[in-house]
């Protein structure tokens, strides 16, 4: 069924479909940047298409091609049963200019996977409302599954923020950020008292 699915994307879209693989049962296409937003709201809306789910969106580092960059969706209907991968590439050879537009009007679910893509690789999602770092903190430098990131690479201090923990310090994490175990909340109001 996916191969129908490439061919009518094909079809409906001709020289712009850059690409279309079949490796093994897994169906992908390749499109330009500037059809991304397009091609997926299609393949959404359409009756034989249907695709409901975004299962995962995420980016792959090719240092030594460019674009430097491919982003890549997994897509599910969950009505048809068939799936499909989109892919796009993006940047040059230092990671500037790394955008494509955001899915987060087609599928909520992109979210926080086009955050993570942004926080890892430097890859910017256009018209997301907000894009920051998920995974990192804010102060942290680079990208760090970029393939010309240093393994070593020792990130700069931060200061503790002021506020309601430990002896007046908070750890760099907001109260909504981060993984709350682990933390020493002794005496933080609301906090249970961890032993």
């Amino acid at each position: 069924m996916s191969k129908a699915l490439q061919q009518k994307l094909t079809a409906r879209f001709g020289a712009r479909i850059l690409a279309a693989t079949s490796q093994h049962g897994d169906e992908a296409v390749v499109v330009a940047p500037a059809d991304w937003r397009e091609v997926h709201l299609f393949l959404r809306d359409d009756p034989s298409s249907q695709m409901q789910m975004l299962i995962d969106l995420c980016g792959v580092d090719y240092p030594d091609r460019e674009p430097r960059f491919e982003v890549v969706t997994h897509l599910y209907s969950l009505t048809k049963k068939h799936r499909l991968r989109v892919k796009t590439a993006v940047g040059d050879a230092d990671g500037d200019d790394a955008v494509v537009d955001s899915l987060l009007s087609v599928w909520r679910s992109a979210d926080w996977m086009e955050r993570e893509a942004f926080d890892m690789f430097g890859v910017r999602f256009a018209g997301h409302p907000d894009l920051r770092r998920i995974l990192t903190y804010p102060e942290f430098e680079g990208h760090p599954l970029r393939k010309d990131y240093p393994a070593a690479r020792t990130q700069p201090l931060v200061p503790y923020r002021e506020g309601a923990g430990v002896q007046g310090k908070l750890a760099p994490f907001g109260a909504d950020e981060g993984m709350p175990f682990g933390r020493q909340t002794h005496g933080a109001p609301g906090s249970p008292e961890v032993n």
